[in-house]
């Protein structure tokens, strides 16, 4: 009987001593199961209060997604895109060192040919297959696409059109684009880099031309009309807003971005200095040249400019875009042009 009971007091106690040691164990699992909750959550939180960056089923940096707000809502691309397709922007992104999967051309207009892009050209008014082929992880627009455009760019990849209230700011649009890019440092570079040279060639420009009056016209080849830029133009309003030149009258008045005119016109302008180019095609070519022999007519030869050699050939695709890159070949060209 004695050994009996000793017997089960061994087994009573071994009972217990298993019932303690599957507890701790229990709480050790739960402890290290919290500990990873507090990190994934410190870490899926942002100080600076951008949107956090999710990531894919494998936890991977590379298939990690971002949101952002465009003119048309939300839309999630991925946080470090590789092939990007940028639609009207490819001057941008050049400017921060991408190089986009194609480059947008439009049979009336041509590309922006000043780029010098080595990528596959993409017909704006053709097939969405030619875009599709390139496989694009992103594709940015600006305003030149509606929701109708964007929505149709939407189904070949996750698109952001820019908001339109950058549009009108070459500034303003580089930083929104480096922002979806995940790089606004490299933004901060190069407006630093650009506001510089646009200060020191505003002051120059000034020094030479002081209150000189400019009109910027654009030749249109095809009906041998001409169109002047005002001072709202997104392509050439910066040579007054930046660079400080004083617009004609008649350029300064205007609400809108361009206004036909005639040739009878061009002499009431009362212009100092005349810019002027073609709306497609090189100046040598052969339509150009014919176009260009308007300029030769005897409306023009009472015209300041004119009369002082102050009429100032320019080369198309770059006045006709107003991206980063592009304002900066102009200051270029009208500091060769006018400062002597």
């Amino acid at each position: 009987m004695v050994q009996r009971g000793q017997k089960y007091i061994w087994a009573a106690m071994l009972i217990m001593v298993m019932a303690v040691l599957a507890a701790c164990g229990t709480n050790d699992n739960a402890a290290s199961g919290n500990a990873s909750q507090t990190e994934n959550a410190a870490a899926s939180s942002t100080p600076d209060g951008n949107t956090p960056a999710a990531t894919d089923s494998t936890g991977g940096d590379e298939g990690g997604t971002r949101t952002v707000t465009g003119e048309f809502g939300d839309v999630e691309i991925p946080a470090h895109p590789q092939r990007i397709a940028g639609i009207y922007v490819e001057d941008y992104l050049k400017a921060l060192g991408v190089t986009p999967v194609v480059q947008w051309y439009h049979p009336s207009w041509g590309k922006q040919d000043y780029l010098g892009l080595d990528v596959p050209e993409f017909d704006i008014t053709g097939s969405m297959e030619a875009l599709l082929d390139q496989n694009p992880d992103l594709i940015i627009l600006d305003g030149g696409a509606d929701q109708a455009a964007y929505e149709n760019y939407s189904k070949v990849a996750p698109t952001y059109r820019l908001p339109e209230a950058v549009l009108q700011d070459s500034r303003l649009m580089l930083a929104a684009i480096a922002d979806a890019l995940g790089v606004p440092e490299k933004a901060e570079s190069v407006l630093a880099e650009y506001d510089a040279k646009v200060a020191d060639g505003k002051v120059k420009l000034q020094q030479a031309i002081g209150q000189e009056k400019v009109a910027v016209i654009r030749l249109n080849v095809a009906d041998k009309s001409f169109a002047l830029f005002g001072v709202k133009n997104r392509y050439t309003g910066v040579i007054y807003d930046q660079f400080g030149l004083t617009p004609v009258d008649m350029a300064a008045e205007m609400t809108e971005y361009q206004s036909i005119i005639s040739e009878e016109v061009i002499p009431e302008l009362g212009a100092d200095h005349i810019i002027v180019f073609p709306d497609n095609g090189e100046w040598d070519s052969a339509d150009n040249q014919d176009a260009l022999s308007i300029l030769d007519g005897p409306l023009w030869k009472n015209i300041p400019a004119v009369k002082n050699g102050k009429i100032y050939k320019m080369e198309r695709s770059h006045w006709q875009s107003g991206a980063i890159t592009a304002n900066s070949m102009k200051l270029d060209d009208l500091l060769k042009a006018i400062v002597k």
